[in-house]
């Protein structure tokens, strides 16, 4: 009965560790906007979902960081692939190319950034609802 209670919360829990990967992907992008020959990175949300639904997320908390060159700030990861795979954390597509090879696009970055935002807000709002609902069926009000 108690694991029927806790399923939502613990997949709330999951989205919001996957959420706040993609929030830190996303921040390197935009601080690694103006490296020549960085290629931006982006997280898969649906399969890194899936993969930590069906397999756990132990793994997510152990970044150890990687970069594709000596002069890239570290991305969150690894490249055993602690995101729920190599299908999960892939390269973003480029929308305008660029003379020094950067794939950054900061309005595109901006607004998944913002996107992103929103998702964690209402992921946290939704976990702490849910155990606000827990606590007063518990103490019978």
């Amino acid at each position: 009965m108690f694991a029927n209670m806790t399923n939502g919360l613990d997949f709330q829990s999951k989205a919001l560790v996957l959420r706040a990967e993609r929030q830190r992907l996303i921040a390197s992008n935009i601080a690694n906007a103006d490296t020549p020959g960085y290629i931006a990175r982006d997280l898969n949300f649906k399969d890194a979902m899936n993969n930590a639904m069906g397999s756990g997320l132990s793994s997510a908390s152990q970044n150890s960081g990687t970069a594709a060159h000596a002069k890239h700030i570290p991305i969150p990861g690894n490249a055993n692939g602690s995101l729920g795979g190599s299908s999960a954390l892939a390269y973003a597509t480029q929308s305008q190319p660029s003379m020094d090879g950067n794939s950054v696009d900061l309005d595109r970055e901006r607004a998944n950034f913002v996107d992103n935002s929103v998702r964690y807000e209402a992921t946290l709002r939704f976990i702490n609802g849910h155990s606000k609902t827990i606590l007063s069926a518990i103490q019978g009000q």
